[in-house]
């Protein structure tokens, strides 16, 4: 007879997602902005389309608009018709509009919160919520003290010390700096358990990163390679081809390394670097990616292991494009990155002496995200130097986006009777492999945040421990004066390139 010890362990590794949600409510505060309406709106949708969302799924919405349930209504189905990946459906939309509430109210009004508060009591009542709800918070981080501290008030965090539950949602920026994450952690413990806080990256909802896990510990043919033994160095990297656009109030002062690198970035690396964990459970992923945050050591050289720049005026795709500073509403003095790149070491047994390239910025050559881990090249080869030289480093490289899939370069014989051999490659791409569109990450991480599950959610830890990482970069970044100029198209500043090529690497161009 098994233990109960054993049948603990049994159940935990058998744990799957559930097929749909509990019954719930979704609170969404910032309803009227672009991530609400272009993102978090249109993936309920598809979650409802899907069937994954019970049939007692309630959204209500909480903004400064003068609007009535019918305007809330006409808004959402706007949302969903101009933005949801799955087709319309008049059954799905009449059972989830029927769950549509709107509060009318600023975020230090009391008496909307109360509003609030009796419109959550009715859906309890009338709509079958059964006390479940979730609060998103779709809003700047200087109003997050405010919002929560009105839900405490109000009551709306009680779950009433029962199987009924009170969650909370928050987008990133987790701070903007080690001690402001800790005061930020604070102001949410006091209202919120930590393991009812789910903390949105959504790139770790990307079918590709997940498949990050997948690939390597379900295959026998990659794990025994995925060393310091084999591994040369591996490139994280995040490009966009646009500008800042009207992203200006938010940018400014932010930067290129604390929008991109303290999360997304690090957390790749995290999940590219980790050790297998005993379960996919939350606790135990989240343990392994703490290790290897934990274990990343900074070069002692800042000046030629990391680079700043801004773009500059020019010409990018047939277009004359202004440089940032001449940006709306940027301070022409700003010192403000829009590219960043950093290396770092992971001080374990399986990376000791490994480099990791981060990079990320705008208006460079195009969009794309992708983590490429290069090999050694082959210790001897019986072929002459003539044979091989246009013969790269072997590569593994996961595109997380646009073009989701995974390519793998290697060497092999150019046709004809000479020995030549080159880079080829091998691809997978999910557009080809299956014929089901993959769920957007949204999708994901909203079904997961109301179902309490959260292996894809960056733990207080995780958040500490980035930005450990990042602060002593930041500060040394801010002593050096103004990043340095890059022309937009182009793929950075030339320090940029001066990190890699003085080690004899260079910077793949995807």
């Amino acid at each position: 007879m098994e233990s109960t010890k054993q049948l603990s362990l049994r159940d935990s590794r058998d744990r799957r997602l559930p097929l749909i949600s509990p019954p719930c409510g979704l609170v969404i505060f910032g309803i009227t902005g672009d991530l609400a309406r272009k993102k978090l709106v249109p993936a309920l949708y598809d979650l409802a389309n899907r069937g994954l969302l019970h049939p007692a799924f309630a959204l209500t919405g909480f903004a400064r608009r003068d609007w009535d349930t019918g305007d809330f209504e006409d808004f959402i189905e706007k949302s969903v018709k101009e933005n949801a990946r799955t087709e319309w459906n008049e059954s799905t939309w009449k059972q989830f509009s029927s769950g549509l509430r709107f509060v009318a109210g600023s975020f230090d009004d009391e008496d909307a919160f109360d509003q609030l508060a009796q419109t959550v009591k009715e859906l309890d009542e009338n709509r079958g919520t059964g006390g479940n709800h979730a609060f998103y918070l779709s809003i700047p981080p200087n109003s997050f003290s405010t919002v929560v501290g009105q839900l405490a008030r109000s009551g709306l965090n009680d779950d009433r010390g029962n199987a009924q539950f009170r969650r909370i949602i928050i987008e990133k920026p987790f701070g903007h700096d080690l001690e402001s994450a800790q005061d930020l952690a604070k102001t949410l413990q006091e209202v919120f358990a930590e393991e009812d806080t789910f903390r949105i990256d959504h790139y770790l909802g990307k079918e590709t990163v997940q498949n990050i896990l997948a690939m390597r510990f379900a295959n026998i043919m990659f794990e025994p390679l995925w060393n310091s033994r084999y591994v040369d160095h591996v490139q994280i990297t995040m490009a966009e081809d646009v500008g800042i656009g009207s992203r200006a109030g938010y940018y400014d002062g932010v930067g290129a390394a604390r929008d991109v690198i303290q999360n997304h970035l690090l957390q790749l690396m995290a999940l590219t670097a980790m050790e297998e964990p005993v379960t996919f459970n939350p606790d135990d992923v989240r343990v392994e990616k703490e290790k290897v945050l934990s274990a990343v050591r900074l070069p002692e050289d800042l000046s030629t292991t990391t680079a700043t720049g801004q773009y500059s005026a020019g010409w990018q795709g047939g277009e004359y494009v202004r440089s940032f500073l001449e940006e709306d509403n940027i301070d022409p003095d700003s010192k403000t990155e829009t590219f960043a790149a950093m290396t770092l070491y992971v001080d374990t047994r399986r990376w000791a002496g490994v480099p990791f390239y981060l990079r990320t910025g705008k208006r460079l050559g195009k969009r794309v995200t992708e983590i490429a881990v290069v090999f050694k090249r082959a210790a001897h080869t019986p072929f002459d130097h003539e044979s091989t030289q246009e013969l790269g480093n072997n590569a593994l490289v996961i595109r997380v986006q646009p073009d989701e899939g995974m390519t793998i370069r290697f060497g092999s014989k150019v046709p004809g009777t000479e020995m030549r051999v080159r880079d080829v490659t091998m691809d997978f791409a999910y557009g080809h492999a299956f014929t089901e569109d993959s769920p957007q990450a949204y999708e994901r991480l909203l079904l997961d945040a109301i179902s309490g599950q959260s292996p894809l959610f960056p733990a207080q830890r995780e958040v500490e421990l980035s930005w450990q990482i990042l602060d002593p970069v930041l500060r040394y970044w801010e002593e050096q004066g103004s990043p340095e100029p890059y022309r937009p198209g182009t793929w950075g500043p030339k320090s940029a390139d001066d990190m890699l090529t003085k080690s004899g690497r260079t910077w793949r161009i995807p």
